[in-house]
């Protein structure tokens, strides 16, 4: 059997000479997600608070979906524990994984887990930014707000990491925060879709960079913060990126318009 376990502290001294997928078992806390092959809680150890997340194989049911999909069915942690890594190694801000572990070459019966430290006090851009469309924010801030998360994808990118849930509720705002640079501190989390690559291919790209547009509909951005986060995410000039990525820009268009007629039909 296939046996991997790396373990930081406080766990490398806590779980010293145990069984880590026994001691997963016994954890306790608050149930954030319980599926038929994953579960996600927050627990506190040693003073600390902790996120588990619980991988126990998958169906083959999801697997075959996936495939007809044209998708990588997730199989466990491994993915999650690699690419958060590999964010740190090229300074994108992201969670701090403490422990990790995976036993077993089948997949449909394969254990993983994955603990990263809790981010907090945080709150998701989806939430800082919801009152925006009626309640405006310093045009500094936005910004500023708007140059890092495009920073941040892009460097995701360059990585050769695509994102495939890259939406404002997955961007973590570190607290407190008053406006000022200096303090300014964003995390990308939920990353166990993600793909890790040499290079993202162009459509896995356009596929993030649309749900972040989509995600970001309804917190008043003008087309002007739009072209402002794609100077900064292809550091180019517009005129530039308006000849190149016009299968992008029809593409987001479309999806905005799917989803504006979406709504309205929902009012009616």
């Amino acid at each position: 059997m296939v046996w991997m376990v790396e373990l930081k502290e406080p766990f490398a001294t806590l779980w010293r000479g145990k069984d880590p997928f026994e001691e997963v078992k016994t954890l306790q806390g608050e149930v954030f997600r319980e599926l038929e092959t994953r579960r996600t809680l927050r627990f506190e150890m040693a003073g600390k608070s902790y996120f588990l997340k619980w991988h126990r194989g998958t169906t083959l049911k999801e697997i075959i979906k996936n495939l007809l999909s044209l998708r990588m069915p997730v199989l466990g942690a491994d993915r999650e524990w690699n690419a958060i890594h590999r964010l740190r190694d090229v300074g994108v801000d992201t969670m701090y994984g403490v422990a990790f572990g995976e036993k077993g070459m089948n997949p449909l019966t394969r254990t993983s887990f994955i603990i990263t430290e809790d981010l907090t006090p945080t709150i998701s851009l989806e939430d800082y930014c919801a009152d925006w469309a009626t309640n405006p924010p310093d045009v500094r801030v936005k910004r500023m707000l708007i140059k890092r998360v495009a920073t941040m994808v892009r460097d995701m990118h360059a990585a050769g990491i695509n994102h495939r849930d890259c939406y404002i509720c997955h961007f973590l705002l570190h607290l407190p925060f008053s406006g000022k640079e200096e303090e300014l501190k964003i995390s990308v989390i939920d990353l166990h879709r993600a793909q890790l690559r040499t290079r993202v291919p162009r459509r896995w790209r356009d596929k993030d960079l649309i749900g972040l547009y989509f995600s970001s509909m309804n917190i008043g951005l003008t087309q002007r913060d739009i072209w402002r986060f794609m100077k900064v995410y292809f550091a180019a000039p517009l005129k530039d990126i308006l000849k190149q990525e016009q299968g992008l820009l029809s593409q987001a268009e479309a999806k905005a318009t799917k989803i504006r007629e979406r709504t309205i039909r929902k009012s009616l």
